[in-house]
């Protein structure tokens, strides 16, 4: 089981050329991609978190910053005109977004960490599902959120900076085209 994992994951990694059909579909509107931050080290938040304080955040780190740029850049790879970016309000996803250069990220409540009782994780991921399953998509889409938020709709436990494209309308669980990484 764990080598067809492996097999599974680098046949849909970017760099082991994810299926052509996936990105014409997120290129179309007909999907999502949804990625969890790119890395920045920890678990949760520290004590004293305040959503509009970065320093009171777990942030990227050098590693995290340079990989939200290389995600930038292969995204403009397959797309080079505007893009629709949606994050989470905390400053790992705004920072993973901003750094990808793709577009002005817009916040996106929605995306927010329900990690260690911060909302409803259940109605949350419900409220996401509805809001994309009626969208109607005229440019490439990408989500910015959680490792929480990205295994309640899709089961997938991500690492830091792995992304899927997902098929709309969204469901619960997701259609995932495809399991994406950057190296």
């Amino acid at each position: 089981m764990k080598v067809l994992c492996v097999l599974l994951t680098l046949l849909f990694s970017a760099n082991g050329f994810a299926d052509s059909s996936a990105w014409a579909a997120w290129r179309e509107g007909k999907a999502l991609l949804l990625m969890r931050h790119a890395l920045a080290p920890g678990t949760g938040d520290p004590a004293g978190f305040v959503l509009d304080d970065c320093s009171t955040q777990r942030n990227l780190n050098s590693e995290g910053q340079q990989q939200a740029q290389r995600w930038g850049k292969l995204l403009r790879q397959q797309y080079s005109s505007d893009m629709q970016l949606y994050s989470s309000q905390w400053c790992r996803c705004l920072d993973t977004a901003k750094l990808m250069a793709l577009s002005t990220p817009q916040p996106l409540p929605l995306l927010n960490s329900f990690f260690a009782g911060r909302g409803d994780g259940a109605k949350q991921t419900q409220a996401l599902v509805q809001y994309f399953s009626q969208a109607q998509l005229s440019q490439p889409t990408v989500l910015v959120t959680h490792q929480v938020n990205f295994t309640a709709l899709t089961g997938i436990f991500p690492r830091s900076g792995e992304a899927v494209i997902v098929a709309l309308p969204l469901s619960q669980p997701a259609a995932i085209l495809a399991q994406l990484n950057i190296p």
